[in-house]
C-alpha cells in the first residue's frame, strides 16, 4: 500500500514538474517569439493600416514608410513571422521601439501587419 501511495505521488510530481516546464517553455516562446521565415498571410486592410502606420509615427524609426532602414529595420521584405511582428507591434522593445497595445487593437495591429505585408519595392 505505502509503495503504491509513494509511485502514485511521485507521478504526479512527474506530471506537474512536466507540465510547469512546458509552460514556462510555451511563456518563453510567446515573450521572444524566433525571428524566422515569413507567413505571408495578413490578413487585415493594409490601407488602414498604412493610416495607422502613420498615425503612430512608426515612420520615424521605420523610414521611407517601412522601406528603408532608419532608427529601425526595414519592414518592406522582412522575413520575420507574423506572429513575432504583431508580438513586437503589441510589447515593443526595450530600448528600441516603443509598445502599441494600449494604442491600437488586435484589428487595428493586424491592419498595420497587413501594410508591412504589402511593402513592395
Amino acid at each position: 500500500m505505502r509503495i503504491g501511495r509513494i509511485a502514485g505521488l511521485a507521478l504526479i510530481g512527474l506530471f506537474v514538474s512536466g507540465r510547469v516546464a512546458s509552460v514556462h517553455a510555451q511563456a518563453q516562446t510567446e515573450s521572444n517569439p524566433a525571428p524566422t521565415q515569413a507567413n505571408q498571410s495578413a490578413s487585415g486592410d493594409s490601407v488602414q493600416g498604412q493610416k495607422y502606420f502613420e498615425q503612430a509615427g512608426c515612420g520615424w524609426c521605420h523610414a521611407e514608410a517601412g522601406h528603408a532602414a532608419g532608427k529601425g529595420p526595414k519592414l518592406e521584405g522582412s522575413e520575420r513571422t507574423d506572429s513575432f511582428i504583431t508580438f513586437r507591434i503589441k510589447h515593443g522593445k526595450e530600448g528600441a521601439m516603443p509598445a502599441f497595445g494600449g494604442t491600437f487593437n488586435d484589428k487595428q495591429i493586424a491592419d498595420i501587419l497587413a501594410y508591412i505585408r504589402s511593402l513592395r519595392g
